[in-house]
């Protein structure tokens, strides 16, 4: 059982940055996978990025490559997204999920994960 709970949200200006932090309950969320992602209001929830448990393969979104940056410290249970270069277009709700095992085609999918925080607002004013 992992237990998720993200930070570092909140209120900031089109081309400033946020970092987020996820940080895990268990001694064994250095072997899950970790995904973020995002919701804005009326939209589905949508994958932002994805690293893998060492930390050394990483996935993102054609949305945000370039402008986002996912890691990870499994001594501190932590896995982070520096969103650098932010748009109002980026304002959501973000939420970290893990999952022991995953497909590779599900990594951009809700349904490849296991257990969810309950996300952190990102607004990004124009």
């Amino acid at each position: 059982q992992v237990q998720l709970v993200e930070s570092g949200g909140g209120l900031v200006q089109a081309g400033g940055s946020l970092r987020l932090s996820c940080a895990a309950s268990g001694r064994t969320f250095s072997s899950y996978t970790v995904g973020w992602f995002r919701q804005a209001p009326g939209k589905e929830r949508e994958f932002v990025a994805h690293i893998t448990p060492s930390g050394v393969i990483t996935y993102y979104a054609d949305s945000v490559k370039g402008r986002f940056t996912i890691s990870r410290e499994n001594a501190k249970n932590t896995v982070f997204l520096q969103m650098n270069s932010l748009d109002p277009d980026d304002t959501a709700i973000y939420l970290c999920a893990a999952a022991r095992v995953i497909d590779l085609s599900d990594i951009g999918r809700t349904i490849g994960y296991d257990y969810w925080g309950q996300g952190t607002q990102v607004l990004v004013s124009s």
